[in-house]
């Protein structure tokens, strides 16, 4: 968006997993289906799971954070059926609105039956209309001015459709003309119907696509009553709706989707109302941290838990990442972890507030850096698809005897071939990781090295000499790039999952890298022990991880303090790469396929660069900056599916679009988020564009004649998928830490307002709270000056809050949007 708006959604975060009992639908020899789930968003699809071939019974397990514009309506969920030859085939669909998705806080978990596709219920975009109400000697009169619409259901084979529009006050109707192929119609007509004797009628507008053949189809419809005519005529853009009819259910004949779906929706005020929170937070990290207890971060410490701790710790990491302040914050916490922590084995292995936003921390700055060690063997195994075990418990018996020969046992066979595929993956992995002291990011080695102090001055004993080693290998080992080998797609390593026999290896492998981080210390203990023929490679390896440590805490300078907002990565580091399809600047009289060409493109915070491979050293670049659009072209524009726009403003203020094609749905969805992503902060974004193509001297989208054109289709700016390259947003991330304070706001006040009051004397205050036990009365005095700090800040923001909402109802009353 171009500007700020007072009130912003944080994103929702939706899971698909496992639908079952979906009915076969491959002509009904089969008796089974090759299922496969899309996610729209608005009529927008967002996201695609792979296929699973041959199952009545799929599990994808696939999850999406999706972050959702201001006007989100609703949440759709098709299962298809994928078939080599014609159309997939619709299974059935879930439709869940914003209300109800926010009806429940915890979000929707459950098992929910598939409804089937009614076409009459399929409809999409809107109307604008303008409707005056008028009164001469002959009686009333209603007067309809029906300019256009825009965004309809493609009804038509080529993907689009002749809508009219047909009018209906009363007994009377009339109808516009059908304007031919288009989903952005413009008309421009005025119909006039006159009131008829009896009680006051509704106005009804339906949309149809006229066809010669058979009925028309319908493309939705708007109503108002009687006394929104009379008191506030019809005046702007109106949402189309399908036929009013009760919701089918199909009883589960259709099977049903198990879904997890959570909104997270919240008002965001401007930046001046959180700067005295920020403030505070800010304050907390440069004090004393064993003695807090009434700080904002004591606070939420002590109150989240679980997932909810899992979010607060990725706000926070990046709160105080846009402050330069990400290494005290970590200190911080980790001296209120060390202070409470007598045995060292037990060090961070809780998922405390400190463990999590470490964590959270080394993905947001680190990806990159996880990427360039992991990408090219993980990529080797899910390509290879090599069959790996040394449990003889799992060996699949069928494949050893396959492979028997000349009296050589089976299961010895299996064990040694998997042995030397899985150190020809293991070794390059070490490698990596062992020679990568360099590549990794100046802010993670100087957090590490703030720990590896931290732990030495509390366990200096010789026999603890080991804990400030396993204290960073257990994060970046066993959080960092265990979990990133065992599921590659949480990581953004693979666009899909691993099939069983690759997750296999990857759990094999994610098994070995663990034994490495924890230096060996449970080495050959436990139910695992088929894993010794691996101990002889994990012991050499271990040594060569210490000197690797020692090496990564070896580093000079300090995070620069204080310093405004930025990026999570610097703007030069490239965030997505790969092959697209580019269209030509003037393509002349080529046919549409021989105007596309192959290209490389990198992404970065700086520029769009691409050129005719990676290798290639001539490269040609759209500076990110210039971005105004980043948008889907309708797949009739080129008789191309999966083509995106970059539209773009040079010094003159002249526009230009770049047309690429990507790979697939998931792919599009990908870049499109990137891009978004990248050009957020510009100046000027477009809030209208042309989603076809400038072709025989008109756009194919709304049939206009002149390149000039306004924009047709509203853009998405909005819609992005939340991932680790997520821009930083101080207000979002201080707003989400201002509802979890309120949460422990009347704890707060019991402990340190309320109890002095009452008892104002210092003995039986320490009596009161284990948490202040022997603290000197200064102390006490301090803390509750900062509980009562705290708390006029909590109270501004209520009333901040209190005082937006009051704008919201009265602006609620101004009616609909124009053009």
């Amino acid at each position: 968006m171009s500007s700020r708006s007072p009130e912003k959604r944080d994103p929702g975060s939706v899971g698909a997993a496992k639908p079952g009992g979906v009915l076969e639908a491959d002509g009904g020899w089969s008796g089974s289906s090759d299922p496969y789930c899309i996610v729209k968003v608005d009529d927008e699809v967002v996201a695609r799971t792979a296929t699973v071939w041959r199952s009545l019974s799929p599990f994808w397990g696939e999850e999406y954070t999706v972050h959702l514009p201001l006007d989100f309506h609703h949440l759709a969920f098709y299962v298809l059926d994928e078939d080599t030859v014609g159309h997939d085939d619709i299974i059935g669909k879930i439709s869940l609105s914003r209300e109800a998705i926010a009806a429940d806080p915890r979000g929707i978990d459950s098992w929910i039956n598939l409804s089937p596709v009614d076409p009459d219920a399929e409809v999409q975009g809107e109307i604008y209309l303008a409707v005056q109400m008028l009164e001469d000697v002959r009686g009333r009169c209603l007067r309809c001015h029906v300019l256009k619409a825009r965004d309809l259901a493609p009804r038509d084979i080529s993907g689009t459709s002749d809508p009219f529009a047909r009018v209906f006050w009363g007994s009377q109707s009339l109808e516009t003309s059908t304007i031919k192929k288009t989903r952005f119609p413009h008309w421009d007509e005025v119909l006039e119907l006159r009131e008829m004797p009896g009680a006051p009628s509704p106005l009804r507008v339906e949309l149809w696509d006229w066809d010669m053949v058979g009925k028309n189809d319908f493309l939705g419809m708007v109503e108002f009553p009687p006394k929104v005519l009379q008191q506030n005529p019809p005046n702007g853009w109106f949402r189309l709706l399908p036929f009013p009819r009760a919701e089918e259910d199909s009883g589960g004949n259709l099977g049903a989707l198990r879904l997890k779906v959570r909104l997270l929706e919240d008002r965001v005020l401007p930046s001046r109302c959180y700067r005295p929170l920020l403030e505070l937070l800010m304050e907390s990290v440069l004090q004393p941290a064993e003695e807090d207890v009434s700080s904002p971060l004591a606070v939420l410490e002590e109150l989240t838990s679980g997932d909810c701790r899992q979010d607060l710790a990725t706000k926070l990491a990046k709160l105080f990442l846009g402050q330069g302040l990400a290494g005290p914050f970590l200190d911080y916490l980790t001296r209120r972890e060390l202070a409470r922590t007598t045995d060292p084995n037990t060090l961070f292995r809780s998922n405390s507030l400190a463990s999590k936003s470490m964590e959270q921390f080394m993905k947001l700055v680190g990806m990159p850096y996880l990427h360039e060690v992991l990408k090219p063997v993980i990529s080797r195994v899910f390509e290879e698809k090599k069959y790996i075990e040394l449990d003889p418990c799992k060996m699949d018996l069928g494949r050893t005897k396959r492979l028997s020969f000349k009296g050589t046992s089976s299961e010895e066979h299996v064990r040694e071939a998997s042995l030397g595929l899985l150190m020809g993956y293991l070794g390059p992995i070490v490698d990596a990781i062992v020679g990568s002291v360099g590549r990794c990011p100046p802010a993670m080695r100087l957090a590490f090295k703030r720990l590896h102090r931290r732990v030495e001055e509390r366990f200096p004993q010789d026999e603890h000499k080991d804990v400030k080693y396993l204290a960073i290998s257990g994060f970046l080992f066993l959080r960092f790039f265990a979990p990133a080998i065992l599921t590659p797609k949480l990581f953004d390593l693979r666009d899909h999952h691993a099939d069983p026999q690759t997750g296999r290896s990857l759990l094999l492998l994610a098994k070995a890298v663990q034994s490495i981080g924890n230096l060996g210390q449970q080495l050959g203990q436990g139910k695992e022990l088929w894993m010794a023929p691996l101990h002889p490679f994990l012991l050499q390896s271990i040594l060569r991880v210490r000197d690797f440590l020692d090496q990564l805490v070896d580093v000079d300078g300090e995070e620069e303090a204080g310093g405004p907002a930025r990026a999570l990565v610097p703007p030069s580091v490239t965030v997505r790469e790969g092959y697209l399809l580019k269209r030509k600047e003037e393509p002349g009289s080529l046919a549409t396929r021989f105007a596309f060409k192959k290209r490389y493109f990198w992404l970065s915070g700086e520029t769009l660069s691409y050129s005719k491979s990676p290798d290639w050293q001539m490269r040609s670049s759209i500076p990110v900056p210039h971005i105004r659009a980043v948008e889907r072209v309708d797949e009739g524009a080129f008789q191309l599916p999966n083509v995106m726009q970059v539209v773009t403003q040079d010094g003159s203020g002249t526009l230009h679009t770049t047309y690429l094609q990507c790979k697939n749905v998931n792919d599009l969805n990908q870049w499109l988020s990137a891009l978004r992503k990248a050009s957020a902060p510009n100046p000027d974004k477009l809030a209208t564009c042309h989603p076809g193509a400038f072709r025989g001297a008109r756009w194919t989208c709304c049939l206009q004649a002149e390149l000039s054109a306004a924009g047709c289709s509203h853009t998405h700016s909005a819609v992005t998928l939340g991932d680790w390259s997520d821009p930083l947003d101080p207000d979002a991330e201080t707003q989400m830490v201002y509802r979890q304070l309120l949460l422990g706001r009347d704890q707060l006040r019991m402990k340190f307002l309320e109890d002095f009051n009452m008892d104002s004397s210092p003995e039986a205050d320490m009596e009161d709270s284990g948490a202040m036990e022997g603290a000197c009365p200064d102390a006490l005095a301090g803390q509750r000056e900062a509980a009562a700090r705290l708390l006029e800040v909590l109270e501004d923001l209520d009333r901040a809050h209190e005082e937006f909402q009051r704008q919201e109802q009265w602006k609620a009353v101004s009616g609909p949007r124009g053009p």
